[in-house]
């Protein structure tokens, strides 16, 4: 019998609760993605004289897998520790000083005295930048004397003075000379700018990393928290900051402290993904990376799989995929095989690999199935441990103590989530897979597609009944999102079965309204 024809006894099975149906509707299933490609598809049915317009997206529909499912928090696995990027001292032949020798190599403050001692300062400056090791001592000790001369003992130009000759002897690592001249350079700016100034922070950074080399790491830990402070979130440098400020915590023993930076630091790259601000957004991912390895930040799971699925969003399929893989190794060493957060963990990895199947279907048609396939095969997998989950909660129901019963809540709502999320995702799987085959010549029914879609409704029916689990929007959410799968699949197959149709556009606008109600009576 064909699938339509039973999806219609099927969805007879099902009680849709009776309610009213509008003659004339418009319903638009939109792609969730920000980032969707553009055109769409009009598919048409009608209910006797009456038309309805339904609108998808289906080229390149199951890119929905760059959302992301829950995100679920165990310890983990651990990497090799690296130490923290080294202060470059020389290029590695001539021997001169590299372009990171100081935070004030220029200062814009409208304060430059015009006299016969600012183009010697300049002069000096700018040769002791360019210059030799040994050269440059000389050109630094002559500006910041040109600079006492010429502007006054607290002027800034003085403080960027002694910040240059500092600079130049941490490098030789004459570190007896140069701590005095950093906090001379701080003292002063501080007089002239006030202790919150940004330039305070910046001679706070190069103090920090002057105690860095020593591993003085309290004393580091101190210079970097203050310049934190001093910057705030939306500076451009306030993400490296975090970088330094994380490799003194790690080194200090303070691990919790630590991963509290790794968070700070991924809402940061969320923060530029979201601004569209790529250069810097890839600059604080590597620094992410970074402090992670650094400080074994693998073990918090929350933060490896926040991370992949940020990389996941932006294409970097490769990179979430090692993640995930790596959250995924670290929970099965640490809990049942058919712990819900191990489905979680199946579910993202096959949404990557369904991205790179999409990716593939351009490149090689053979390679982009066979990432469907593998895709599906995890998908099946997730989809046995949420009911797994499932069915033993049902069993434990009235088992429970009272102060177990939201814990019990939880883990069922969890589950029924990933449930859905699961089933809805194969259904996609299914669709893809089919489109790859008829882009070869092959043109088969969607069949497989439609019975899964038909599964993730029932078992959302069959637990409908368990109000502590199923009466949430979100498990709503992934309902609807089923519905109107099924739904916009059996249109573009050309179904006739206008009764069929109808239900399922009845049950969409009736759950629609659910959530809408929700959302207008949330606190």
């Amino acid at each position: 019998m064909h699938m339509r024809q039973l999806a219609a006894k099927f969805l007879r099975r099902i009680h849709f609760p009776p309610r009213r149906f509008s003659s004339s509707c418009e319903i638009t299933i939109s792609n969730a993605l920000p980032n969707s490609l553009s055109g769409k598809t009009k598919c048409s049915y009608n209910y006797g004289s009456e038309r309805s317009r339904w609108r998808m997206n289906f080229r390149d529909r199951y890119l929905w897998t760059i959302l992301a499912g829950q995100a679920a928090i165990i310890l983990g696995i651990n990497a090799n520790p690296v130490l923290a990027d080294k202060p470059r001292e020389s290029s590695s032949q001539n021997g001169f000083i590299e372009d990171d020798m100081s935070g004030f190599r220029k200062i814009e403050d409208g304060s430059v005295i015009s006299n016969e001692h600012t183009a010697k300062w300049r002069l000096f400056s700018d040769k002791g930048r360019e210059g030799k090791l040994d050269q440059a001592e000389k050109f630094f000790f002559s500006a910041l004397q040109e600079a006492k001369v010429g502007f006054g003992e607290k002027d800034p130009h003085v403080a960027s003075s002694c910040n240059n000759l500092a600079e130049l002897f941490r490098v030789q690592k004459q570190f007896d000379k140069a701590e005095p001249l950093y906090w001379e350079a701080i003292k002063i700016l501080e007089e002239s700018f006030g202790p919150e100034d940004i330039r305070v922070g910046a001679a706070l950074h190069n103090l920090g990393q002057f105690y860095l080399m020593q591993r003085k790491l309290d004393e580091a830990d101190k210079c970097y928290e203050i310049k934190r402070r001093v910057l705030g979130l939306n500076h451009t440098d306030y993400a490296d900051t975090l970088y330094h400020l994380g490799t003194v915590l790690y080194l200090l023993g303070k691990e919790k402290d630590a991963e509290a930076i790794i968070q700070e630091s991924i809402k940061i790259l969320e923060m530029y993904l979201k601004s569209n601000r790529l250069s810097e957004a890839e600059d604080v991912q590597r620094k992410v990376m970074q402090i992670m390895e650094l400080s074994k930040g693998w073990n918090s799971m929350r933060n490896t799989e926040r991370l992949a699925l940020t990389l996941q969003s932006i294409g970097k399929i490769k990179e979430a995929k090692e993640l995930l893989e790596r959250c995924l190794e670290a929970r099965k060493s640490l809990l049942p095989k058919d712990h819900i957060q191990i489905a979680a963990n199946l579910l993202h990895i096959a949404r990557v690999a369904m991205l790179n199947s999409n990716r593939l279907r351009k490149i090689n048609i053979s390679e982009a199935i066979a990432e469907v396939d593998k895709a599906k095969d995890i998908l099946h997998s997730s989809t046995r441990i949420a009911r797994q989950v499932l069915n033993k909660l049902r069993v434990q129901k009235g088992k429970k103590q009272k102060n177990e019963a939201s814990e019990m809540k939880r883990e069922g709502h969890a589950a029924l989530v990933i449930l859905l999320q699961s089933l809805d995702a194969l259904g996609l799987a299914e669709t893809a897979k089919q489109e790859l085959l008829e882009s070869q010549g092959e043109h088969l029914p969607h069949v497989e597609a439609e019975h899964v879609l038909l599964q993730c409704i029932s078992s959302y029916k069959e637990f409908e009944a368990e109000k502590l689990i199923s009466d949430s929007p979100k498990v709503k959410t992934e309902y609807l999102s089923c519905l109107r799968h099924l739904l916009s699949l059996m249109i573009d197959a050309g179904s006739n079965d206008k009764v069929t149709l109808k239900d399922l556009d009845d049950e969409i606008k009736h759950v629609e309204g659910e959530i809408s109600d929700h959302s207008k009576h949330k606190p």
